[in-house]
This record gives C-alpha cells, structure tokens and sequence, in this order.
C-alpha cells in the first residue's frame, strides 16, 4: 500500500501567536501616522461639528417637546 498521505506538521499555538504579531507589526510599520498639527486640527473639526449638531438636535428636541406640550395641555 503506497503513502501517498502528506505529512503537514501543525504549528503550535505559540507559533501561531508570535507569527499573528510579527505580522501586526510589520502592518503597522506601513501606516503613515498623522502629524500633531494634523490630528489637533482634526479633533477641534470633530469638536466643533458635535457641538454644532448637538446644538441644533438639542433645538429640535426643544421645539418638538413644547409643541408636544401646546397639543396636550389644551
């Protein structure tokens, strides 16, 4: 009876974990990171655009709640 069956040796968990890191870093090596200028005019854009939008959800909410109120109360 011929062996035709491959013999493929499973590598170990710790194996496995160290590869899974030594590809992650190497991926992160590609990333081109933002410089501080960048990110601190980015996080003010993000700031500011959440107090615009929570200004005028807050508005909203506000005039719905009174007109709720106007409706019910007569």
């Amino acid at each position: 009876m011929p062996t035709t069956a491959l013999h493929v040796k499973i590598p170990s968990f710790m194996q496995r974990l160290t590869g899974y890191f030594r590809e992650v870093r190497a991926e992160l090596l590609k990333v081109i990171w933002p410089k501080r200028k960048e990110v601190i005019k980015l996080t003010g854009t993000v700031v500011i655009l959440s107090v615009i939008v929570s200004a005028y959800l807050g508005a909203l909410d506000y005039l719905f709640a009174r007109a709720l109120e106007l409706l019910l109360v007569q």
